[in-house]
């Protein structure tokens, strides 16, 4: 098959072109590399006229605050159009999000029919691993016991930090959402923090997990021979909805429980390429604490045989039929990542254990030639 993967937001995209290319499979990836992860694709819409030069990006400020333009939207929109022609006799098209273009909602929907509409055997599917309308409408609704709205769900002056989550229930990303879902076959969601969601609001989703290449991360057993390492990567813009003050807070009493045993390590918007050896000597990784599941991330440095703090909640340990932990269920409580945290440094053979078995894990519900086979069955049956 010819195939054709749009957006990339977490090398999602690029692990499941792996595992198809492994099977035979022709695949070509197109997005902007999410900002400055700088994913790998084949054919970039990053931006360039409007954010490389100083006077640029003073006119394109100055254009938003007065007529609500946003020039890089239009950027990436007019760098698809120019892509299109290339864009021609694929078999199948995935769309990473309903919003995979990142330019305006009505600008979307018409590069979308024209992609359509010169590939009339590609069944398109889109893929939902992140913030969506259904999923965010349902989040809103405050029902499970927390979400990554849960911040803005208690302190609605946190708005403007959620604007980017709350901007799939406008009525401009709504219509998007409703036109994507209305011509796409099949709705895939990556974890149980979407499948919950989604089908809690009435829709039918295949549940494929998130593929991870293990054959290209390295394991390495977290024996313990020295000072205990945790590692903490920030990102300013999901910082709140990842909860990472709770981390902070955590490894402040934790520091000065354990001055001599244990070493922090804290990065800060760094590019996916240095992130994912920024935390080769940790033994500890923290993700975040409003999952239900593992986001892609978490998935590779449990790959790595890290013992990651993230989303690993009854849901998850049932719906997998574990029985010992693979991962640490990370809850928006200080105490609770204390004690947690706590008893991982006093008992470090549990940090080797809970590594090996979070590797393990990865090879049998992630392999990214099994998932990639699992997305070839669910696009074939769109199609019967």
């Amino acid at each position: 098959m010819k195939i054709l993967l749009v957006g990339e937001y977490s090398r999602l995209h690029n692990s499941l072109k792996e595992g198809l290319m492994a099977l035979g499979h022709q695949v070509v990836l197109v997005g902007s590399g999410d900002h400055f992860k700088n994913y790998a694709v084949d054919y970039s819409i990053r931006t360039k006229w409007t954010t490389q030069y100083w006077l640029a990006r003073k006119i394109k400020n100055a254009i938003y605050r007065f007529t609500g333009l946003d020039l890089e939207m239009t950027e990436k929109a007019i760098r698809f159009y120019r892509l299109l022609p290339q864009l021609k006799g694929f078999d199948h098209i995935q769309l990473i999000n309903s919003d995979a273009l990142e330019t305006h909602p009505n600008w979307s929907r018409k590069l979308y029919k024209k992609l359509f509409d010169q590939n009339p055997k590609a069944n398109p599917s889109l893929l939902i691993c992140g913030d969506e309308t259904p999923v965010n409408d349902y989040l809103l609704q405050d029902k499970l016991k927390y979400s990554v709205l849960t911040p803005y769900l208690k302190d609605r002056s946190l708005q403007p930090e959620f604007e980017y989550s709350l901007k799939y229930t406008y009525p401009n990303y709504r219509k998007l959402f409703n036109w994507v879902s209305e011509n796409c076959k099949t709705l895939i969601v990556s974890d149980l923090d979407y499948k919950i969601p989604m089908e809690a609001m009435g829709y039918t989703v295949a549940f494929i997990p998130n593929p991870i290449n293990s054959d290209a991360i390295p394991f390495t057993s977290s024996a313990i021979t020295n000072k205990i390492v945790i590692f903490l990567g920030i990102n300013r813009l999901s910082y709140t909805k990842k909860g990472i003050s709770y981390f902070e807070a955590a490894l402040e009493i934790i520091q000065k429980k354990y001055p001599e045993q244990i070493e922090v390590i804290v990065t800060e918007n760094v590019p996916y390429s240095v992130y994912i050896n920024s935390y080769n000597k940790a033994h500890i990784l923290l993700d975040q604490v409003y999952g239900f599941d593992q986001g892609y991330n978490a998935l590779e440095a449990m790959a790595k045989g890290k013992v990651v703090f993230t989303g690993a909640e009854t849901e998850f340990t049932e719906h997998y039929n574990l029985s010992e932990k693979v991962a640490i269920n990370a809850v928006p409580d200080v105490a609770a990542l204390v004690s947690e945290l706590s008893f991982l440094i006093e008992n470090p053979q549990e940090i080797t254990a809970i590594g090996q078995r979070g590797r393990q894990f990865i090879e049998k519900e992630h392999y990214y030639t099994t998932i990639a086979n699992r997305y070839l069955d669910t696009w074939t049956k769109s199609k019967s």
